[in-house]
């Protein structure tokens, strides 16, 4: 089992910046890569990127790219998401995963979410 457990989230204008954790627990988590998703009101849960343990590689959607950046800190098995240039539409609620395939359908482990939100 992994246990993920996010935070970081909020309130933020148009054009802010917040930054989430999630600190990962349990056997093997380093076995996986980590990645964020994020599900909008009334739309399904969607990929926003991911980075694995060992390489560092990062991906991301298309959506978030080049305004979210996605690292980790292995000696505190923590994983982040820097989020600049908020916009209304990054309203949502993030979730930590952690697996080796990055798709909603296949994810391992998921955290609890924690819900930022971009007004105004």
């Amino acid at each position: 089992q992994v246990q993920l457990v996010e935070s970081g989230g909020g309130l933020v204008q148009p054009g802010g910046s917040l930054r989430l954790s999630c600190v990962a627990s349990g056997r093997d988590f380093r076995s996986y890569a980590m990645g964020w998703f994020r599900q909008a009101p009334g739309k399904e849960r969607e990929f926003l990127a991911a980075i694995t343990w060992s390489s560092a590689s990062t991906y991301y959607a298309d959506s978030v790219k080049g305004r979210f950046t996605i690292s980790r800190d292995n000696a505190k098995n923590t994983v982040y998401l820097q989020m600049n240039s908020l916009k209304p539409e990054d309203t949502g609620v993030y979730y930590c995963a952690a697996s080796n395939e990055m798709s909603v359908d296949a994810v391992a482990y998921w955290g609890q979410g924690t819900q930022v939100t971009v007004s105004s």
